[in-house]
């Protein structure tokens, strides 16, 4: 299959361009062309407009006989778009424009035509000035007179209008010049202002800062270890009142650190404190019903007697805590009654 878009073609080894056939057009002849109206017209025909920029299918073709330095002028027909009217119209190199021919006039060309006109005195004027000096100082003191009259007419007006006019325009200087001051002194305000805060922040901050600084140090300083342990309650003496309750404790002056874990070697002293003793029901000694003799019952009495001052007072320890109680005195008494 072909390529769409060829760019080579080929050509045959007997092939002669001369043998082509050249066409022989005319040289008045037109070509189709898209193009826009380059003014604003009218029609002359049915009166519409044609406004700048409207887009035509033209018809384009040389004018015969016509150049401008050699260059070549063109002409464009266009049909109205309403009757359908032929509009004509050609290029014009000398002055850079289109110019009308046929069937349509040129809107807002009031302006070109008073610059031709202009352009028109101004070459005349300087033809006849070209060879007349006595028409060159008529037209320079003709010149002068007319600056004169203007600038009195100027004159008077403005004196007019300062007349007319209450404006004062020193009030309005001074008025001014105070509204310039007073801004000034606004911005130098809210410049010291803005300064004030910033000092204050950056104080603020700084301050934060050193408060941080003293709590990180003070939490990066390492804690005393403290010299009470769990175990030191083993090593630590409490007096007790005759009902077993504690009273406070008193901690010894030296302590060894074997004795702080495993305890003293004197006894159950130190024991005692943790252990709550149950308190004996305290009985009365039943009455021997047995038969004895009297020298017998004297002596029995005398050892009660004995005995019953010496449950009155608690057995202390040789640590000093409170060990004893009642039951052993009387256990201890029993005791030397079966002996005997």
């Amino acid at each position: 299959m072909s390529e769409r878009k060829v760019l080579n073609k080929y050509y045959p080894p007997d092939f002669d361009p001369a043998k082509i056939p050249k066409l022989k057009l005319p040289k008045d002849r037109q070509y189709v062309v898209r193009l826009m109206a380059p003014f604003n017209m009218r029609c002359k025909t049915c009166g519409e407009y044609i406004y700048k920029g409207k887009k035509f299918n033209a018809r384009k073709e040389t004018v015969m006989n016509e150049l401008y330095m050699g260059l070549p002028i063109f002409r464009f027909y266009i049909k109205c778009t309403r009757c359908l009217a032929e509009i004509t119209f050609k290029t014009d190199p000398e002055n850079t424009d289109y110019a009308m021919e046929h069937g349509a006039t040129r809107n807002f060309q009031a302006e070109k035509l008073l610059e031709e006109e202009e352009k028109k005195i101004t070459k005349d004027r300087e033809e006849e000035e070209l060879n007349n000096p006595m028409k060159v100082l008529e037209n320079r003191t003709r010149d002068s007179k007319m600056e004169m009259e203007v600038l009195e007419n100027l004159q008077e007006l403005k004196e007019l209008n300062q007349r007319q006019a209450s404006v004062d325009f020193e009030g309005m200087l001074g008025t001014y010049k105070e509204l310039e001051q007073r801004t000034k002194e606004q911005e130098k305000e809210e410049d010291e202002r803005e300064t004030r805060e910033m000092l204050e922040r950056a104080l603020v901050k700084r301050l934060r800062d050193s408060d941080s600084d003293s709590d990180q140090e003070s939490s990066s300083r390492p804690k005393k270890p403290s010299t009470d342990r769990p175990t030191d309650i083993l090593t630590t003496d409490r007096l007790t009142d005759p009902q077993g309750l504690s009273v406070g404790g008193v901690k010894k002056a030296k302590v060894e650190s074997w004795e702080r874990s495993v305890g003293g070697m004197g006894g159950g002293g130190a024991l005692g404190s943790l252990v709550v003793r149950k308190k004996p029901a305290t009985s009365v000694p039943k009455p021997d019903t047995t038969v004895t003799p009297a020298g017998s019952n004297t002596q029995t009495v005398s050892k009660a007697a004995a005995i019953v001052p010496a449950a009155t007072k608690p057995i202390t320890a040789q640590n000093g805590s409170s060990s004893l109680s009642l039951l052993g005195a009387y256990s201890d008494s029993d005791d030397s009654n079966n002996s005997e």
